[in-house]
């Protein structure tokens, strides 16, 4: 997928026609779409095109338990604009492929995972909005921000990856703490697989990280990041190393991705916060300020 091109026309239109829209008048969805249900799926595939001829698969999956719908908002109506504006515009990575997850809780939660297709064009906002804003989640203080990672690596085909030995990206996005593991009964229930035993969340990481270049963005106007900041923190240091977020404004969350990107990608990370507005900046600093780029390849230093 992901063969048309984005057309900035088309998401001013789209922008504002959702402006004076509730929350609810724009996710209207009240159970899964049948588009958007991970069980059954063999593969998302990002693939070259005529158009978008050197593909990057970017994933953002959205935490959508609780008060964490206005993640999913803010992107729909404002982000994502700048998220493939900015990224065409500075060219970090080439012809951005954008698929977006919606995530719940494995334990508490009818549909814990939801996948859009890879695309290009408007049809990310079309597909985002069709996600359904579940508020669930539970007591246990963690959500399933690992089952994208399971699907990303076991259920996703890019060519990013395969043709040219260049990883995607992958964000996860919400204000708890990782879970410990991944149960082999969960993935049989909401993906389809058999597996024969359980996942940590370090295996998870293994096998994602293969083909993506994992982050996880916090949330830190959640309630769960709020009541333990240093906990949540901690944890996520635990597993993601520097890759770990801090996001201290949600509807920043597309300058963040944008300039998490440059900087793995070898810019200047001072000259990337400094690129922003003055209040994004300063948002964006403190978000990036403690990400180095990626070894290897993707380090390549772009000049401005």
């Amino acid at each position: 997928m992901g063969s048309a091109r984005w057309n900035p026309s088309d998401w001013t239109s789209y922008a504002k026609s959702t402006a004076r829209k509730t929350t609810d008048a724009v996710f209207t969805a009240r159970h899964i779409d049948p588009d958007l249900n991970p069980f059954g799926v063999a593969l998302r595939e990002s693939r070259d095109s005529d158009l978008n001829p050197a593909s990057t698969a970017i994933v953002v999956g959205l935490d959508v338990t609780g008060s964490m719908g206005m993640i999913a908002d803010a992107l729909a109506r404002q982000g994502l604009g700048t998220l493939v504006e900015e990224i065409l515009a500075r060219r970090p990575v080439s012809d951005p492929h954008i698929l977006c997850a919606g995530i719940g809780d494995v334990v508490c939660d009818q549909a814990p995972l939801q996948v859009t297709q890879f695309e290009a064009d408007i049809r990310i906002a079309r597909q985002l909005e069709k996600i359904w804003l579940e508020k669930g989640g539970g007591g246990n203080r963690c959500e399933s921000y690992t089952l994208p990672w399971y699907f990303a690596a076991l259920h996703t085909s890019i060519d990013c990856f395969e043709k040219r030995g260049k990883k995607g990206y992958l964000f996860t996005v919400g204000d708890e703490e990782p879970p410990r593991d991944l149960p082999a009964s969960a993935i049989a229930r909401f993906i389809g697989d058999r597996p024969q035993r359980d996942f940590s969340s370090q295996d998870l990481l293994t096998m994602v990280s293969r083909m993506y270049h994992v982050f996880h963005v916090i949330i830190e106007e959640g309630s769960h990041a709020r009541s333990d900041p240093h906990g949540v923190r901690n944890r996520w240091t635990d597993l993601l190393g520097q890759r770990v977020i801090g996001l201290s404004d949600h509807t920043k969350l597309a300058e963040v991705i944008v300039s998490a990107i440059e900087v793995n990608e070898g810019h200047d990370r001072n000259r990337v916060v400094q690129s922003w507005s003055r209040k994004t900046a300063e948002v964006v600093q403190r978000a990036v300020g403690g990400l180095i780029p990626a070894p290897g390849p993707a380090a390549r230093v772009t000049r401005f």
